[in-house]
């Protein structure tokens, strides 16, 4: 699952975002690939439609990726599921998984939470933090807690309803794709805490992951940080 060698100077990065989220995610980051050189192509899922699942959401992502050569996949959290699906599909040269819900084939989004422990990993963290219940619960201090008041306000605007759908189907793949794959996790993500998603990384895939500052939302709170740590792991 190593990277592959000599890229050219510039790529196609292919962004996936997450769970109730559209292209707009993603627009701090797209902007700084774009003046770096590199073409930039923004997934947008039906994520508010309950009759689409993840081979719709697939369909919808390779359509979009079109004939776009030598693609670098950027999947976030649950796009992990969309990216990994069409990696082999569209020749992708790399697939990055970011904060991501890591599958296995023919597991569905929704067993991945009992799975892999994820309940477990979030009361270790709010017993390490000192949290109270309802502290875990809160949006401000497990997703927005590196965002300005602005940017939580703008997330808000752009954000849409996620359909529970897509999380029903079992990945629709016998084995992992061939496409090389690379993990990079946040480590004051809070929603996925950095020890269980290096722990998944390890046990899953069999690689260590790649590591930056930053929460769950990072394309919004550290763009320029992440499109470095990108073009890193693309050209190593």
């Amino acid at each position: 699952m190593n990277a592959p060698e000599n890229p050219s100077p510039t790529t196609t990065f292919a962004l996936i975002p997450p769970a109730a989220s559209t292209p707009w995610y993603w627009h701090l980051v797209a902007d700084e690939l774009r003046e770096r050189g590199h073409g930039v192509i923004t997934v947008d899922l039906p994520c508010a439609d309950d009759s689409a699942g993840l081979e719709a959401y697939a369909d919808i992502a390779a359509q979009t990726i079109g004939d776009a050569r030598d693609v670098v996949i950027v999947a976030q959290s649950l796009g992990a599921y969309t990216g990994t699906l069409i990696a082999d599909r569209v020749n992708a040269q790399l697939l990055i998984l970011l904060t991501p819900m890591i599958p296995l084939p023919g597991e569905s989004p929704g067993d991945w939470w009992e799975n892999t422990g994820y309940a477990q990993a979030r009361q270790e963290q709010a017993a390490r933090l000192g949290w109270a219940p309802e502290q875990d619960d809160d949006p401000q201090n497990v997703f927005f807690h590196e965002l300005s008041d602005h940017t939580v306000e703008e997330v808000t605007a752009h954000a849409v309803g996620q359909s529970g759908r897509p999380f029903q189907d079992p990945l629709p793949l016998e084995t992992w794709p061939s496409t090389p794959t690379r993990v990079l996790i946040c480590r004051d993500d809070r929603f996925f805490p950095v020890d269980f998603l290096r722990k998944l990384t390890r046990e899953r895939l069999h690689i260590d992951p790649d590591e930056m500052g930053g929460g769950h939302p990072v394309a919004l709170s550290r763009p320029v940080e992440l499109a470095d740590k990108l073009e890193g792991i693309w050209r190593k």
